[in-house]
């Protein structure tokens, strides 16, 4: 049997607020609970985004779907001095990207839209908008639920990719041992192997969170131990909280 949980790795950056779920974890069961992304997003340069042939002002509306594709579509702008017209219309993925854009434009002179938090929410403001030519600024590794619902409703649109998702260097975590590492994309875990390709699960216990992930970790032949979301445990931080209690 291993031995009780003690120390966990959260695969994303330190959320920074005193107060979270992980803190609070760490108070009830006295854990040490580090933060380290194996994953970061790196973006393309002006030359390589012209290589797709793709021109930012022949579409007059553009969707993001997370603020890193807010930041790096004014990025290139900037790079490649476009002036983003005052009518360019913004559809976003939630009202917190939304807002976000504030960072680069004046938000009120501007035709913005937003779903809750989904794409298919996102969706119909974009059907009411079916005569617009819009810009999809994205990684390189894009759900294909984004492309097909847009394909769907014969939306005209060009994908561009704008940045990438790149494997951090973890080497200074080489000698560095955790109870449990918590997984959060298939990214992770080719990060992991990247940087240690001899790693051997042991007892080393793995928590993932969503299907796409727990593949890529039965694809590597490791181990799950915990899994989130469940219809007990909607959040990773309750699904290892009950890990812990099954366990002492």
């Amino acid at each position: 049997m291993p031995e009780k949980v003690k120390t966990v790795l959260i695969t994303q950056q330190d959320p920074g607020a005193e107060k979270n779920p992980y803190t609070d974890l760490a108070k009830k069961f006295k854990l040490k609970i580090d933060y380290r992304p194996f994953i970061h997003v790196a973006g393309i340069e002006s030359l390589e985004f012209r290589q797709q042939r793709v021109d930012i002002l022949e579409h007059s509306a553009v969707i993001f779907t997370s603020r890193n594709a807010v930041d790096h579509y004014f990025r290139l702008a900037k790079e490649m001095r476009l002036a983003i017209p005052e009518t360019m219309k913004y559809f976003c993925m939630s009202e917190a990207i939304a807002y976000y854009l504030q960072k680069y434009i004046q938000f009120r002179k501007r035709k913005i839209f937003f779903g809750h938090s989904t794409f298919n929410e996102l969706m119909e403001p974009i059907k009411k908008h079916k005569t617009e030519r819009f810009l999809l600024p994205c990684s390189d590794i894009l759900k294909p639920s984004i492309p097909e619902s847009l394909d769907k409703e014969k939306i005209q649109y060009n994908k561009a990719i704008m940045y990438r998702t790149v494997c951090s260097d973890l080497s200074d975590l080489a000698d560095v041992k955790y109870d449990m590492l918590v997984f959060f994309s298939p990214s992770d875990i080719e990060s992991l192997f990247k940087n240690f390709p001899d790693f051997k699960q042991n007892n080393t216990r793995i928590a993932v969170f969503g299907t796409t992930t727990a593949k890529a970790v039965e694809d590597a032949k490791l181990r799950i131990d915990v899994m989130a979301p469940t219809p007990k445990a909607p959040s990773m931080s309750m699904a290892i909280e009950q890990y812990i209690q099954d366990n002492k």
